[in-house]
């Protein structure tokens, strides 16, 4: 029984996982609101736990291992999207990571025309809401849950086993 629930919660949180990229390639493709460097790296613990999900049930093994990775992950992606959560409310300044493509090699006025035209994305403007909430702070929420989740898999592990 216990390790059809933890293949179950490992199924349902790589469904989510999957979902909530869905959601921000919909937002981003189809709705054409385009994201910030920080929005980008927000999906990157996403990424990475569907493949080590996916691994780990294809293995058939190294379930406790990977809901304390899965933990880690999502603890990392809660920080980030509460720093991001922190730029728009004007808690933090940007930082570099909200300008990594901006490149100040021009060397010719065409390529400083090019550059000015560019629409440039604020990590501080927040240019979509849910419910009156910015993606940043959904997946504040979002990954701060999955952690909770994935820790209290973690922890009650050897007690269904």
């Amino acid at each position: 029984m216990s390790e059809i629930k933890n293949k179950v919660t490992l199924n349902i949180v790589l469904v989510f996982c999957i979902f909530v990229l869905v959601v921000a390639y919909f937002i981003e493709y189809l709705l054409k609101h385009e994201p910030c460097n920080l929005c980008l790296i927000e999906r990157i613990p996403y990424i990475i736990s569907i493949i080590i999900i996916s691994i780990c049930l294809f293995l058939k093994k190294f379930e406790k291992i990977t809901f304390i990775l899965l933990t880690i992950i999502f603890i990392a992606g809660a920080f980030v999207s509460f720093y991001h959560f922190g730029i728009e409310k004007g808690f933090f300044e940007e930082s570099f990571f909200c300008n990594l493509s901006n490149e100040i090699n021009i060397l010719t006025k065409e390529d400083l025309l090019k550059e000015l035209q560019k629409k440039i994305i604020s990590c501080k403007n927040v240019d979509f809401t849910i419910f009156g909430l910015s993606l940043a702070s959904i997946n504040t929420i979002v990954s701060f849950a999955l952690s909770a989740i994935s820790f209290k898999s973690f922890l009650n592990y050897e007690k269904n086993k």
